[in-house]
C-alpha cells in the first residue's frame, strides 16, 4: 500500500534537516575547530580544539599589532630558526588534527541516515574542505621548513660589535666551478653601516688595484710589507695567490681571509663579516624573481670577449632573463672595469626595488634554493635578526657611495693615505659630520693599472662608476 503523501513530505523534510546539519557542523568545523564536538559530539575533544583555536587567534592578533608597531618584526621571526621550527611542528600538528576534526564531523553527521545523493554530497564537501585546510596548513609548514634549511648557510653564533659603531660587511662576487669558491672574485664592495641608524656608505672597489698594503700584523702582511705588486699581481689576484700558499692560513677560507686583509689595508675599515657571491648562482636568483627591467644605456655584448660574443642586449627598457642580466653585470668587451662594476650595482639595485611580496611568495622554494647555491658567508645566523631591522631604518636613506677609481684614485700606485681620508670622509658626510663637497666635473682618466680582461697600455677611459650613468 502506497505511503500517504503527508507521511512522503514529512520523510522528505527530515532528509533535507539532515542533510543541512551535516553540511553545519561541517561549516562550524571550518570557522571554529572544535564547534561541531562541542554541539553533537565529544566535548572534551571540542573544548580542547575551541582553546587551541582561540589561543591562535590570540597571537595571531598580538603579531598583527606588533607588526603594525614595528615592520621589522616580521624579518626577525622570518629569521629566527627556533620560532621557524615551532612554527613547521605547530602547522603540521594543526593540519593533522583539524583534518581529524572534519572527519570526525562527517561522523557526527551520521552520513549512513542520508539519503544517497545526499551522502555524496557531504562526502564530497568534507573532503573539498578537510584536504584544503590541511593543504595550506601543510605548505605554511614546507615554507617554514625551506626557510630554516636556507639560514643553515649561515655561521653559527650571535652579532659581534661593531667597529667605531658601524658594521662592515664585504661583498665578493665572482664565477666558481665545482671548487672554486672565491676564486678571483670580479668585484669588492663594502656596505659600512651606522649600527644604530643603519646609514650605510657603499664602497667600491676596482679589481685591477695594485702596489697596495695589507692590514698590518696579517698574514700578508708579512708576507708583502711593502705592498702586493709586481706584474700580473692585483686586488682580485690576491685570493689567489692566498689558495697557492693555504699553509700560511688557519683557516677553511685563506682567500677570502687574504683579500680581506687587502681590504682593510686598503679602507683602513676592519671588516666584521663577508659574503662571497657566486655569479652562477646569481643567474638562478633573477630566473626565479622572474626576471629583472632595466634601463639598458648601451649595446652590451653576451657571451664573452670577441670571437665569443653570441649576441647583444640592445639598449632601451628591457626585462633581462638569469643569463642575459648575468652578462650585463660582467661583460668585458667595450668595457672598462669601472663601467661593470657600475652595471653590477645597477642589476642589484633594481632586483631590491623590484621584487614585490606576491613574487617572493609564488617562487619562495626556487629562491631559496637560489640563494643558497648563491651566496657563501660567515655571517652568524644570530645577526640576521639586527640586520633586518638595520635595513627597516635604512631602506628610506639615501645611500652613500665612494668609488675608489680614476681619477681619484691611480690604480697601479694608489695613494693609501688618500684613500683612507676619502672613505673617512664619505663616512663622515654620511653620518652629518662633514659638508658635502662641491660637485666636480667629471672628465677622462687614465687607467694605468690592468686585469685579466681588461687593458694596461695606457687606455683612456671616462670613471663610469655611477649607477645613473649605466642604468
Amino acid at each position: 500500500m502506497p505511503e500517504a503523501p503527508d507521511r512522503i513530505a514529512i520523510d522528505e523534510r527530515a532528509a533535507q534537516v539532515r542533510f543541512r546539519r551535516a553540511l553545519t557542523l561541517m561549516g562550524f568545523t571550518l570557522l571554529v575547530p572544535g564547534s561541531a564536538q562541542l554541539v553533537a559530539g565529544n566535548r572534551r575533544v571540542g573544548r580542547i580544539a575551541v582553546r587551541v583555536w582561540l589561543a591562535t587567534l590570540a597571537v595571531l592578533a598580538f603579531l598583527g599589532v606588533r607588526l603594525l608597531l614595528d615592520k621589522s618584526f616580521a624579518l626577525g621571526l622570518a629569521l629566527n630558526p627556533t620560532f621557524l621550527l615551532v612554527l613547521r611542528l605547530y602547522l603540521i600538528t594543526g593540519a593533522v588534527a583539524w583534518a581529524a576534526l572534519f572527519v570526525d564531523a562527517w561522523r557526527i553527521g551520521q552520513p549512513l541516515s542520508l539519503r544517497l545523493p545526499h551522502r555524496r554530497a557531504v562526502v564530497g564537501v568534507n573532503g573539498v574542505l578537510c584536504f584544503s585546510v590541511a593543504g595550506t596548513l601543510l605548505f605554511g609548514a614546507h615554507l617554514a621548513a625551506v626557510q630554516r634549511d636556507w639560514l643553515t648557510m649561515f655561521a653559527d653564533g650571535e652579532l659581534g660589535a661593531a667597529h667605531d659603531g658601524r658594521f662592515n660587511i664585504l661583498l665578493l662576487g665572482g664565477d666558481s666551478g665545482a671548487d672554486r669558491w672565491g676564486l678571483r672574485p670580479d668585484s669588492m664592495t663594502v656596505a659600512s653601516i651606522d649600527a644604530t641608524t643603519g646609514k650605510t656608505v657603499m664602497i667600491g672597489l676596482p679589481r685591477n688595484m695594485q702596489n697596495f698594503t695589507f692590514r698590518k700584523g696579517s698574514v700578508m702582511d708579512e708576507q708583502f710589507p711593502k705592498g702586493f705588486g709586481g706584474e700580473g699581481r692585483y686586488l682580485n689576484g690576491v685570493s689567489t695567490w692566498a689558495e697557492d700558499h693555504t699553509d700560511l692560513f688557519d683557516s677553511d677560507t685563506p682567500g677570502i681571509d687574504a683579500t680581506v686583509s687587502a681590504i682593510e689595508g686598503i679602507t683602513d675599515l676592519r671588516i666584521n663579516y663577508w659574503v662571497m657571491v657566486n655569479m652562477k648562482g646569481f643567474r638562478r636568483l633573477v630566473d626565479a624573481f622572474g626576471g629583472v627591467t632595466l634601463n639598458v644605456r648601451q649595446r652590451i655584448p653576451v657571451g664573452g670577449l670577441g670571437k665569443d660574443v653570441t649576441g647583444y642586449i640592445e639598449p632601451g627598457e628591457r626585462k633581462l632573463t638569469g643569463y642575459q642580466a648575468l652578462w650585463f653585470a660582467r661583460s668585458r668587451e667595450g668595457s672598462d672595469d669601472y663601467s661593470r662594476m657600475a652595471r653590477q650595482k645597477c642589476v642589484m639595485t633594481a632586483l631590491l626595488t623590484q621584487v614585490s611580496p606576491k613574487q617572493a611568495l609564488t617562487n619562495f622554494q626556487e629562491i631559496a634554493d637560489a640563494s643558497s647555491a648563491m651566496i657563501k658567508t660567515d655571517v652568524p645566523g644570530g645577526a640576521l635578526g639586527d640586520f633586518a631591522q638595520l635595513a627597516m631604518r635604512a631602506r628610506d636613506q639615501k645611500v652613500s657611495t665612494v668609488s675608489l677609481v680614476p681619477p681619484q684614485v691611480n690604480t697601479a700606485n694608489p695613494d693609501m693615505d688618500k684613500i683612507h681620508a676619502m672613505v673617512k670622509a664619505a663616512i663622515d658626510r654620511a653620518e652629518g659630520k662633514a659638508p658635502k663637497p662641491a660637485k666636480a666635473k667629471k672628465k677622462p682618466a687614465k687607467v694605468t693599472g690592468g686585469s685579466v680582461g681588461s687593458r694596461n697600455d695606457g687606455y683612456v677611459a671616462n670613471e663610469t662608476d655611477d649607477v645613473a650613468a649605466a642604468c
